[in-house]
């Protein structure tokens, strides 16, 4: 299993210590380092900025939000880091949902959220290939665009800058039992939310039928601490903000998660009280066994044993939230031996 860092999106601002952090994960060997982004920053520029100051390790985006770009310029993003970083980039890409898609990008959310997901893929995967020029007569896209508000004056093009590699890795974000069969079939790897070492059986259906090659990348918070109880308020904080206020009271992909890994009810109460206001009192019906099993927090010999289950199961890349490199080194010496 390979490890990678989870950067994330900013906050309010810059986060000062990105670099540091990812310079860092790479002397201990790290695989990757992650990027996201939501309604503020972007997930491209500061990938961009830690390529410069790296030299190995590989860069992922965790993920891109299809709604923010057509999929040619997203396509473009990669191509032109890929090559600028050596062959490092991982594009990894997510729908995201109503609440964000609508409100922020302006753009109605698809109704046939697989069909528009397969469609962007499929773009991806044409500009990179470079067979011919990209044409694609979609529901959702369609290159050249044929749509009655146009001019039919499209014409059909290929990448001017060759790609340094046809086949960067793509994987998706899904959440869905469906959306994540789906994502085998037409992805090089799957970005899960939230993963329980102690529900796998959960996914054993989606992805039976993945390639042998598949990533299945993960992320975790961790934190070496001397009590669980520590480490466990910053989960639950992620938790509250996800499971409440990233969605609507009749939407919200990240409770249905929840839900059907066996907290439907503190899922339901959690999204309640934060859409209601009372952000504390989600924060804590956050239940603890269930920010625990997502994480890794506690003192080094308890982490040791908690990533021992998360190795024997179908996870090839663990992600890393970690707020300090003394928990990236204590997870590199574990995962090594």
């Amino acid at each position: 299993m390979r490890l990678g860092l989870a950067l994330g999106y900013w906050g309010r601002g810059p986060a000062q210590d990105h670099v540091a952090l990812a310079r860092a994960a790479e002397r201990l060997g790290y695989d990757s380092v992650w990027t996201a982004e939501a309604w503020g920053s972007d997930v491209f520029t500061p990938l961009t900025w830690i390529a410069a100051h790296t030299s190995r390790i590989r860069l992922g985006t965790a993920i891109a939000q299809m709604a923010a770009r057509s999929p040619t310029a997203t396509a473009m993003h990669a191509l032109t880091l890929d090559h600028l970083s050596g062959g490092r980039m991982v594009l990894g890409l997510g729908l995201s949902g109503p609440q964000v898609v609508e409100g922020w990008y302006g753009r109605p959310f698809p109704k046939s959220p697989l069909t528009a997901t397969r469609e962007y893929v499929e773009v991806i995967r044409q500009v990179l290939r470079r067979e011919g020029p990209v044409e694609v007569d979609g529901r959702f896209h369609s290159h050249p665009y044929s749509g009655p508000d146009g001019t039919g004056l499209g014409k059909p093009l290929k990448s001017i800058t060759h790609p340094l590699r046809p086949d960067i890795p793509v994987l998706l974000g899904a959440e869905g039992p469906k959306n994540v069969e789906q994502t085998t079939r037409i992805a090089d790897g799957w970005l899960p939310l939230y993963w329980s070492p102690f529900r796998t059986d959960l996914y054993e259906a989606p992805i039976a039928a993945a390639p042998k090659d598949f990533m299945i990348a993960p992320m975790v918070r961790a934190r070496v601490c001397r009590d669980p109880a520590e480490g466990l308020p910053a989960v639950k904080a992620m938790l509250s903000f996800y499971i409440g206020g990233m969605g609507a009271r009749t939407s919200n992909f990240h409770a249905d998660l929840m839900a059907r890994m066996g907290y439907e009810a503190e899922a339901r109460r959690v999204q309640e009280l934060f859409l209601d206001g009372r952000r504390r009192e989600a924060l804590q019906a956050v239940p603890d066994a269930f920010a625990d099993e997502i994480s890794l927090v506690g003192p080094r010999e308890r982490i040791a044993e908690r990533l021992e289950l998360w190795r024997e199961g179908p996870v090839t890349d663990l992600l890393v939230t970690a707020p300090d490199p003394e928990t990236l080194r204590v997870l590199a010496e574990l995962n090594h031996h």
